[in-house]
C-alpha cells in the first residue's frame, strides 16, 4: 500500500525520466491532498466540494466520472489530455475506453470496490510500442465523490500519461493495481419513513391488489 508520504513509481530509462517522474509524484500527492481537504473528517466529498483552483497541475489530465452501473463509469467531464490520448472528445463515453479489451473486466471490479468500499483506487498502466505509437506509460488515480443526492456515484480522478503520446488512441494494460479502502467513510442511506397525521394507512400488498384483465365485447 502507498500513503501520503511514499507512494509507488513506474520504472523509468533515465535520469531525465526520474526528474519528470519524481515532478508528477507530487503533482498527484497534491491532486489527492485536495481531495482529502474536501473529507471534513473522513467523509467521501460531494462533487461541489472540489474545487479546479486545487488540482490546476493536473487540470489537463483530470476528469470527473459518474457510476452508471456496477462496474461501469462515464466521463461526465474531461481534460484535453485525455481527448488527446484517445484522439476525440471523450465527454460521455465510458472510461473503460482508455484500457485494453483484455483488462476491462478486471478494471470493473475494481470500479466496484472505488464505490461500494469506498476505497481509493491507483493503477499503474502501460501501452505497447506501434506505428507511430511509442511505448508509454501512464498512472490513473481515482477518489469517490457523493453526488446532489448524497450516495457515492462520482469519482475525482486524473490519468497522466509519462511521455509524448504519439498516434492515437492509446489503450493501456494494467500493469499494477493498487486500492487504499477509506475508513470511516459513511455509506449513504436513504432516509427514514416517519408517520404523517392524517396520512393514509399503507398496508401490504395482496391479492386484490393485482390488476386484473377484463374482457370487453
Amino acid at each position: 500500500m502507498w500513503d501520503d508520504h511514499k507512494e509507488t513509481g513506474e520504472l523509468t530509462a533515465d535520469s531525465h525520466d526520474v526528474k519528470a517522474e519524481t515532478g508528477i509524484e507530487a503533482q498527484l500527492r497534491a491532486f489527492r491532498a485536495h481531495w482529502q481537504a474536501c473529507r471534513h473528517g473522513h467523509d467521501v466529498p460531494r462533487r461541489a466540494d472540489i474545487d479546479p483552483r486545487g488540482i490546476e497541475p493536473l487540470i489537463s489530465s483530470a476528469f470527473i466520472a459518474e457510476r452508471i452501473a456496477p462496474g461501469v463509469v462515464r466521463l461526465r467531464v474531461a481534460g484535453m489530455q485525455l481527448n488527446d490520448l484517445m484522439g476525440m472528445e471523450v465527454r460521455g463515453m465510458p472510461l473503460a475506453c482508455f484500457i485494453a479489451p483484455g483488462d476491462r473486466d478486471a478494471f470493473g471490479l475494481r470500479l466496484v470496490d472505488l464505490f461500494d468500499g469506498p476505497a481509493i483506487l491507483r493503477m499503474a498502466l502501460h501501452s505497447r510500442r506501434g506505428l507511430g505509437r511509442p511505448a508509454l506509460l501512464a498512472t490513473l488515480m481515482m477518489l469517490p465523490l457523493r453526488s446532489d443526492l448524497g450516495d457515492i456515484s462520482r469519482t475525482l480522478g486524473c490519468l497522466v500519461a509519462h511521455g509524448p503520446i504519439g498516434r492515437s488512441p492509446r489503450r493501456f494494460a494494467i500493469a499494477q493495481t493498487e486500492v487504499l479502502p477509506l475508513d470511516g467513510a459513511a455509506r449513504h442511506r436513504a432516509p427514514m419513513l416517519r408517520a404523517v397525521a392524517g396520512g393514509a394507512v399503507r398496508r401490504a400488498p395482496g391479492p386484490r391488489d393485482r390488476a386484473h384483465l377484463r374482457l370487453v365485447t
